[in-house]
């Protein structure tokens, strides 16, 4: 099958995927998957939870890059790319995948700060006299 683009987001972060049958090679950014995380085990395991989900880890290739936000915005907007990658690659995994509301984007982004506010809700300290 050819290869198979899809673009993930979580707050600020965006995670372009490529993904094409393989041997269950995945490059984040020219790294590997460990490389690119480190020891954050609980982030691994949520990157690669759709291709487990769909029993898909040892067959396909997935290149990917990340751009803006942190580590774990970053790592969820993989989860998300990955996701909608693999709905494209096989229809069949959507019933799989949407159950465990992979599919859905994550739209929590930061509230915005107001002028008269120390952050987005917290006021300056009262004084009464």
């Amino acid at each position: 099958m050819a290869k198979v683009y899809a673009t993930g987001k979580r707050k600020a972060a965006i995670a372009k995927v490529w993904l094409e049958s393989g041997k269950g090679e995945m490059t984040i950014n020219g790294k590997t998957l460990d490389e690119w995380l480190g020891g954050r085990e609980t982030l691994k395991m949520k990157v690669n939870l759709p291709l487990n989900a769909t029993k898909q880890l040892e067959a396909v290739n997935i290149k990917a890059t990340t751009l803006g936000g942190g580590i774990a915005a970053q790592a969820d907007a993989l989860k998300h790319g990955i996701t909608k990658a693999l709905v494209a690659y096989e229809p069949s995994f959507r019933s799989i995948l949407k159950p465990m509301g992979l599919l859905t984007r994550d739209a929590r982004v930061v509230e915005r700060k107001k002028y008269g506010r120390r952050k987005a809700r917290r006021s300056p300290q009262f004084s009464k006299r």
